[in-house]
Parts: C-alpha cells; structure tokens; sequence
C-alpha cells in the first residue's frame, strides 16, 4: 500500500474533478382489480405533489441499501428485491444540480404494499400519473415497457396472480398490464405450453367452474 494520492497523466487527483450527486429512485408496479397496472407514489417532503419513492446515495451505501431505506422510510413499504432498470443521466433532469438518477423496478402483488392507504402514499394507474417532479414520468413508461415485454409469451411472470388461476383470470391480468384485448382462443394457445392444469375448478363462484392451473416448472 501507498499514501501517495493517484493522479491522471495530467497530474489531477480524483477531488479536480467535478461529480454528480447520485440518487435512486423505484417504480413499483402492482395490478389491482378496479385501477388496472398501477404505480406506488409517496407524497413531497421536500415540495408538492407526489412523486417515485427516492433518496440520494449516502457514503459507504449501496445502492440497494439506498432503495430500500428510501421504500421503507417514504412508503412502509419492506421487504421488496427492486432491480436496476436504467441510469438517468441528463445534466439538467434535476433544477437542484447535476443528479444521476439510478431507477429501480420492482413488480409485486397489492397484500406487499402495506401503506397503499395511508396519507403519504397513493397507487396511481400508469397511464395517468400525474404530474412529478424530474423524469419520473419517464421512468414509469421504461418500467412499463420493460414490464410488457416480459408479459407477452409468458404467463405472469411476476406472480401477481398467485400459484392457481383460471385462464380468464390469467388472460384478464394480461390485458391489464398489456394495455388492449386479447382473443381469447389465441391467448391459450400461445400460454397453455406453460400451464398444468391443476384437476380442481373454482368454487363459491357465480357460472359455471372454471378450471384451475398452474405454471409449469422448468423441469417438467
């Protein structure tokens, strides 16, 4: 080991050079069964409205310490794994200074979100966010994005639908996440290569029992 500071062929020291603060913010998406794909949004501490649950990065933190000290510290929300979807660079994005944004996204089911009614948070449908601060409506739309591509030869990936389904309930959650109709006979030709049915209906329900299934594992 050495003391002496590292310097560029320049002779600069990593203090010359002008840095950005960094901070994360999360796109949290969940479906729910009146508001269709919607966005988890914490109320501004610091300004008005509302916004993506974020923070900047502290020293020493990882940025996926940071991710989730700011989901359980702005939204009660614990527990969640986001992934990293996109660094957000614009020098400008941000009117308090030159902030690189690492924006995170997460997909989980509406019983993880514990706070979804308290005053500071709100779920919001994708479509129509609002007005937020920086480029959080952008970072809705690539979570969205990258959501949907996930969603078109798979059947809920994200298992927002629990472990058994019926066809019509797995067919409904993609039209929601997918944003249009899909026919319904094309939709379980494409899906049923993934499914195993179960041998057991719906029960308790109005019409006729439906069958239930499940997806099937990698190794059948």
């Amino acid at each position: 080991m050495t003391d002496r500071k590292w310097r560029d062929s320049h002779g600069r020291a990593l203090d010359d050079f002008e840095r950005p603060s960094v901070a994360v913010d999360t796109a949290v998406l969940s479906l729910d069964h009146r508001l269709g794909l919607v966005v988890l949004q914490v109320r501004r501490a610091a300004g008005p409205g509302w916004a993506l649950p974020g923070t900047f990065l502290h020293a020493g933190e990882t940025l996926a310490d940071a991710v989730d000290r700011s989901l359980r510290d702005k939204a009660n929300v614990r527990g969640l794994h986001p992934r990293q979807l996109h660094v957000f660079d614009d020098p400008h994005r941000d009117e308090r200074g030159w902030v690189l944004s690492v924006a995170h996204l997460d997909v989980v089911r509406l019983d993880q979100l514990a706070s979804r009614c308290a005053r500071t948070t709100r779920l919001v449908p994708v479509e129509a966010p609002g007005r937020l601060p920086f480029d959080h409506v952008s970072i809705i739309a690539l979570a969205v994005d990258d959501l949907r591509s996930r969603y078109i030869a798979e059947p809920d990936p994200d298992q927002l639908l629990g472990d058994e389904f019926t066809l019509r309930e797995l067919r409904r959650a993609h039209e929601a996440i997918g944003g249009e109709d899909l026919l319904r006979d094309t939709f379980r030709r494409t899906m049923e290569r993934y499914l195993v049915p179960t041998g057991m209906t719906t029960t308790g329900t109005r019409g006729r029992p439906a069958e239930l299934f499940r997806r099937r594992e990698a190794a059948e």
